[in-house]
């Protein structure tokens, strides 16, 4: 089969003809129709990881038609992938053996990718193939984050910050769909435009160094980071009494101190989050579904530009998942 593969750190995905997958019990083969793109591919490749191991097939999301299976019944049947492996029992927290589908188990830049059967759901019918592909990871980490951590509510004022990615646009469209409020942070005037088109009621440009004045008069219920540093100091100022803060990632690291007191007295609740459980799964499905959100997709690519899908997305200019179509 053919498959974009990643031979070391800082090296190119190229298209190898590599073998496929062979079943497994309790496993599955899907034959892909899309995969689409994460920031944890590119941090592979820059070797920002733990874990590495070479040479490994990336890709976390994919969605196709079941070719093989130790259970009959999903044979001929068209999925979506959990990438979230062996998360275990507890909706607390996932077990020490977990892992996410992408490294180290080959995934889904590739013709066909080996998994689970408890991995495998239906593919939801109202999306096309690329958008399919768009919302496992990136659906579910959102998921996790404002429902099962941060228990949003209907009429909640809502904080998204770096909308334009996978995560936060999930964000936007899973809060707007349960009637919250919502507002978004951007470097990128574009992107706040953007965002108000699909529903949020204002933003703020993080560029412009007084930007949390724009939006300090409102109150946060819940605000939703993945970026943290020194910006999540504001992000404290910004939440309202009580308020809930969840954040899904560190891109910019860790902040320079941390205010203790402002924390208490204002009874807030930290929340970290990472992916989800087949629970988390299953009922970001249901939402989906049910609310007819339709991922937002930014770019389709073929296998072949694998790379140039990576380096795209290092460019940061997406509002949107990129899409890989395998024929």
């Amino acid at each position: 089969m053919n498959a974009a593969v990643l031979d070391g750190v800082n090296l190119p995905l190229q298209l190898k003809s590599v073998e496929k997958p062979t079943i497994s019990d309790n496993h599955a083969i899907v034959k892909l129709h899309a995969a689409a793109l994460n920031h944890r591919d590119l941090w592979i490749q820059k070797g920002q990881y733990a874990g590495l191991k070479f040479p490994i097939i990336l890709g976390s999301d994919g969605a196709g038609v079941v070719v093989e299976s130790t259970d009959p019944n999903w044979i001929g049947k068209e999925v979506i992938l959990n990438p979230s492996l062996d998360w275990g029992e507890s909706e607390k927290a996932q077990q020490k053996s977990f892992r996410i589908l992408g490294l180290p188990d080959n995934g889904t830049f590739a013709e066909f990718v080996k998994i689970p059967v408890g991995n495998l759901y239906e593919k939801p019918a109202h999306l096309s193939w690329s958008e399919a592909a768009a919302l496992p990871l990136a659906g579910l980490t959102a998921y996790r984050a404002l429902f099962s951590r941060a228990h949003l509510q209907a009429n909640e004022k809502v904080l998204i910050t770096g909308i334009g990615g996978g995560v936060a646009l999930f964000g936007l469209q899973f809060a707007l769909a349960a009637g919250a409020e919502v507002w978004v942070t951007s470097g990128s005037d574009e992107k706040l435009a953007k965002a108000i088109s699909l529903g949020a009621k204002g933003g703020a440009n993080y560029r412009n160094a007084s930007w949390e004045q724009d939006l300090k008069s409102i109150g946060f219920d819940v605000i939703l980071d993945s970026a943290g540093g020194d910006g999540f100091l504001k992000l404290i100022e910004l939440a309202a009494p009580g308020g809930r803060i969840v954040f899904v990632g560190a891109t910019s690291g860790a902040p320079s101190s941390f205010p203790m007191s402002r924390v208490f007295w204002k009874q807030l609740s930290i929340f970290g989050s990472t992916m989800g459980s087949p629970r988390d799964f299953s009922h970001m499905l249901d939402f989906v579904n049910s609310n007819k959100v339709i991922p937002i997709v930014s770019d389709v690519l073929s296998l072949s530009s694998a790379e140039h899908a990576l380096r795209k997305m290092n460019e940061a200019g997406q509002f949107g998942k990129i899409v890989l179509q395998i024929n």
